[in-house]
């Protein structure tokens, strides 16, 4: 198998297929439904740890500062990105910048302008694509059914799915909370873009931090575990496209000993970073 296909194989086949192998097992069972069953108190009326406040604090409000944080500082690497080339312009600026240490840090941000953008941009898919599928599926929480308690009907994303159309007020499908940890993948693809030898550590940790994020919610009654499957799926398609449009297949796909320097990358002619 050559490398080309090799690329595809694992980064666009895999997950498809994995896609099919969630779709099977929870969307056409009650899978989902038995494992929310487990975690219900009938006798109460709600979930293990639905209503408390620390859980909240610790698995749902408090973990968004690092996700919220790595894209904000994203967008101000970007930004500041510009800043070095416009004071280079001005000789005095420079001699400024430079004595008071800024310099260093904004030729960082020049230097891994793309990185900073790609971040940004893959941010932006993700966060797009979850909010458009959130509102053309329909979908309530388990919570909000009549099946714990709820008033709403307990729906299937593809029983309603709308290309064009808002599918109804409910927005649980796919996991929000479980998404927004795993929108960090953009890290692993910059790891990757810079041959970083623990590329493969940080892609697990992020793997794992994803289904940390989604399974404290489905604890508490607001998500079922598929949902946090199908939002890893659709992140990992964003991160991945918008890495390839960025960086090319080459630089993603060169092994971790051959590294390169992201000048090296920036520069390699426009026929090898095709995807």
């Amino acid at each position: 198998m050559s490398q080309r296909a090799r690329f595809y194989l694992y980064n666009l086949g895999l997950p498809l297929l994995l896609a099919g192998v969630v779709f099977v097992l929870f969307d056409l069972t009650t899978l989902d439904r038995w494992i929310s069953n487990a975690l219900y108190e009938p006798a109460s009326g709600q979930f293990v740890l639905q209503h408390n406040t620390w859980f909240e604090k610790l698995t749902h409000k408090w973990p968004r500062i690092l996700p919220n944080w790595t894209g904000e500082l994203a967008v101000i690497g970007a930004l500041l990105s510009f800043a070095w080339p416009l004071a280079r312009r001005h000789r005095p600026s420079v001699q400024l910048l430079e004595r008071a240490g800024v310099a260093r840090w904004l030729r960082f941000t020049q230097h891994h302008r793309r990185d900073f953008c790609y971040v940004v941009v893959a941010f932006a898919l993700s966060t797009t694509a979850i909010h458009y599928l959130k509102s053309h599926t329909g979908v309530y929480c388990p919570v909000e059914t009549t099946l714990y308690g709820g008033s709403q009907a307990h729906l299937e994303w593809f029983e309603q799915f709308s290309w064009w159309d808002k599918a109804g007020p409910g927005r649980c499908w796919p996991g929000g909370h479980a998404s927004s940890g795993f929108t960090l993948l953009a890290l692993y693809f910059v790891a990757r873009r810079h041959r970083w030898a623990h590329a493969r550590a940080l892609l697990v940790a992020i793997l794992l931090l994803g289904l940390v994020y989604g399974s404290t919610r489905v604890l508490q009654g607001w998500h079922y575990m598929s949902h946090t499957f199908w939002a890893g799926l659709v992140v990992w398609l964003c991160c991945w496209t918008t890495a390839l449009l960025c960086y090319g297949r080459p630089a993603l796909q060169a092994p971790a000993r051959q590294w390169l320097s992201s000048r090296h990358v920036c520069e390699m002619p426009s026929a090898l970073r095709s995807p």
